[in-house]
């Protein structure tokens, strides 16, 4: 990394350490205002996001289509802003602004002896809801080294802020993570983006063969865990967070590992639905195509 471009992105992150200081509807609004220049001025992001809501809401029309990916990329400036309470809020104001919902249905799990994986789609407020979650419970999760290695500190610094958090590298492997989670930790799994991994099948998303790892029912299985489906939504106006936890859910795994992993891609659908412009979209999530289809971005 270069000497200018290590100095902007310390500049970046003073910005951000000055921005936490704000009252979150201020901070919000500052958010929808940097949204909205991201969606006016960064094009390859743009066009990424409205080929996978073509894709995904083919009933809709363009000025819908583009209509929604205004919101998300409100939605997304207003994540990106308030990152920066993640990394220096006190933990007090964050339990007030990050509600649980239904949490003592995992808890019952685990004071029962079960393992839980907490089915966490990639919505924008998940970070929110992963640090919230860490302040009631030691969980495993994931972490994905970020390129640029300011914002490599930060993040990880996020991550590991509250509780007693166990950070796992995705070549790690299976093998820790089941671990962590038959020692009591719950695992806080996003499986729900194209990683072109060797685990990964295609399955339909919204009717468009997408591949999707097979993660989720095969952890299930190994650990003999519970799937306890999470979701954080970010409230309009600066109200806040809220981090719903669903009920376990029955029958699974089946020992279908296809049929399992359409019945993840299934609820993660009805999630989207219920909040279309929270969901990921700058993902290219159909960039690994079938033999010979074309790909569409």
């Amino acid at each position: 990394m270069s000497a200018i471009g290590r100095l902007a992105s310390h500049a970046g992150v003073a910005g951000l350490w000055l921005l936490h200081w704000l009252p979150l509807p201020v901070l919000a609004a500052l958010g929808v205002a940097l949204g909205e220049l991201l969606f006016r001025f960064a094009g390859e992001r743009r066009h990424v996001v409205l080929t996978n809501l073509r894709l995904c809401f083919p009933a809709l029309d363009d000025a819908a289509r583009r209509a929604l990916a205004r919101r998300h990329f409100h939605a997304l400036g207003r994540s990106l802003l308030e990152r920066s309470l993640l990394w220096w809020a006190p933990q007090a104001l964050l339990q007030r602004l990050v509600r649980l919902d239904g949490a003592e249905r995992m808890r019952s799990l685990l004071d029962a002896g079960r393992p839980v994986i907490m089915l966490a789609p990639h919505f924008i407020g998940l970070d929110m809801g992963g640090s919230r979650i860490a302040m009631d419970f030691d969980s495993v999760s994931i972490y994905a080294r970020q390129r640029n290695p300011v914002f490599d500190r930060w993040f990880l610094h996020g991550r590991s802020r509250f509780g007693d958090q166990q950070l796992l590298a995705r070549e790690d492997g299976a093998r820790p993570t089941v671990k962590a989670m038959k020692a009591g930790r719950p695992f806080y799994y996003l499986p729900d983006m194209d990683y072109r991994g060797r685990d990964s099948i295609f399955v339909p998303f919204f009717g468009v063969p997408a591949a999707t790892i097979t993660g989720l029912p095969r952890l299930a299985r190994l650990a003999g865990a519970a799937v306890v489906p999470v979701l954080t939504r970010m409230l309009p106006g600066g109200q806040g967070y809220v981090v719903e936890f669903g009920e376990a859910w029955a029958d699974f795994p089946s020992g279908d590992v296809e049929a399992d992993t359409l019945r993840m891609n299934r609820w993660i659908e009805d999630a989207v639905r219920s909040m279309p412009e929270q969901y990921y979209w700058v993902h290219r999530r159909f960039k690994t195509r079938p033999p010979g289809e074309p790909r569409p971005y």
